[in-house]
């Protein structure tokens, strides 16, 4: 299963500029090097054969034609202790942008980011609650916003527009507080279509915790790790899963969906043994913890990234986390051998660094006998992960690492092995 990308445009990395009569070899290896570039922002051209073992030459050719087409820039040359010096490159962040949409249960935010992976403009709308009229005059409104301010020729750069979205809105109409029936409305709603009738760029539309996945890997800690499970704690928790370094959205996008892993309860009589993850670790229930003190909760979603200091609510909800993330990881592990959980949130760093900590400490409480050790890291993208990952999704399209163009032209990898097998 892969994510459902644009079909009406060039894949190519150099698309923007030249035309389609390029074999698969030349395809991967260009996307090969620049997600090489960047991950390490500033690499010269022999660090790039070294790595890839590809030769001089090809890498010489390709880096010609990248810099030609507008996708990287050359660096001051680096002197070192013999011979001449090097050149380093880095991703052009002109050389590429692209549109996010993130449909959150009590905000939407739309952003623009560049190839580089600096956001460029946001645009956010807070509501009690998502529908679909009010979302499309969002979109509406905010496309000229976004983009208005780029010249033709950048534009004319602008890969596409991802969307991030929960499945099922529908489902979660009592949670959200919604009057009753109002969340139907989603029922049969063709998202991606009715937002593409509105953009003249490609549309790209993906879970939402799987999009912020796709920003961890592609511009946070996610480079560092084959393989691991993402952990995202928005007003309800969800998750996402990389697999030998690539997005593994699963059969129908929906891997990663750890809010729906059961976990035990405190015995109470009468009521169910388990509980799904997303009933203990979600902002949603620090939401119902506040005004059940008494507090003013808009503070966390107008602003994610600066919470005030909300006193007991918040601590008890901290340690609710992590008893039960605890849980929920330790039987992740048990399936897919992740090398690490990579935990964020739209929720201040300073929250999530105690939250990584807090759930630390509680799996060390768990009896893991027989499971490999994992790292627990905190994300590095932060709160609007959602909406940076679905722009991340038309860059991953465009330009990013895809093994697939070799299995659709001629069926060989970069060092010219049989792809025959490979998965």
């Amino acid at each position: 299963m892969t994510i459902d990308l644009p079909t009406d445009s060039d894949p190519r990395a150099g698309s923007f500029s030249r035309g389609t009569n390029q074999i698969g070899v030349r395809l991967y290896n260009e996307r090969l090097i620049l997600s090489l570039i960047r991950r390490l922002g500033n690499v010269p051209k022999a660090e790039i054969a070294r790595l890839t073992g590809l030769s001089a030459q090809t890498v010489s050719v390709i880096m010609r034609q990248l810099e030609a087409d507008g996708l990287v820039l050359k660096r001051d040359p680096q002197r070192g202790r013999v011979g001449q010096p090097s050149v380093p490159f880095q991703l052009d962040p002109d050389g590429a942008f692209a549109l996010g949409l993130k449909i959150g249960r009590r905000s939407s935010d739309m952003v623009l980011l560049d190839f580089a992976g600096a956001l460029r403009r946001e645009i956010r709308l807070t509501h009690p609650y998502p529908a679909p009229d009010a979302l499309l005059d969002f979109v509406r409104q905010s496309l000229p916003q976004l983009t208005g301010s780029l010249p033709a020729e950048r534009r004319a750069r602008i890969a596409g527009l991802g969307i991030a979205t929960p499945f099922e809105l529908w489902s979660w109409e009592q949670e959200v507080g919604a009057p009753a029936g109002v969340m139907d409305q989603w029922r049969g709603f063709d998202t991606a279509a009715a937002i593409a009738a509105l953009s003249p760029w490609p549309v790209t539309l993906c879970n939402d915790a799987t999009a912020a996945c796709a920003a961890e890997l592609i511009l946070g800690q996610g480079a560092r790790y084959g393989d691991f499970l993402y952990v995202f704690i928005g007003s309800f928790i969800g998750g996402g899963v990389v697999l030998d370094g690539s997005l593994y959205p699963g059969r129908t996008g929906n891997a990663g969906a750890i809010g729906s892993m059961p976990i035990a309860t405190a015995p109470v009589a009468g009521a169910p043994p388990t509980q799904q993850l997303i009933r203990s670790a979600s902002i949603w229930v620090l939401e119902k913890k506040l005004l059940a003190a008494g507090r003013d909760t808009s503070r966390l979603w107008r602003a994610p990234r600066e919470w005030e200091d909300f006193g007991p609510p918040l601590e008890e909800w901290i340690e609710e986390v992590a008893a039960s993330l605890a849980l929920a990881i330790a039987a992740a592990t048990a399936v897919l051998d992740f090398e690490a959980v990579i935990v964020d949130g739209a929720f201040p760093a300073a929250i999530g660094a105690r939250v990584v900590e807090r759930t630390q400490a509680r799996l060390e409480q768990v009896d893991r006998q027989g499971l490999s050790p994992v790292t627990l890291v905190q994300g590095a993208v932060g709160a609007g992960a959602r909406a940076i990952g679905a722009a991340c999704l038309p860059l991953l399209a465009r330009f990013g690492r895809d093994r697939e163009v070799l299995l659709k032209n001629n069926g060989t990898v970069a060092n010219g092995t049989p792809a025959a097998g490979r998965r």
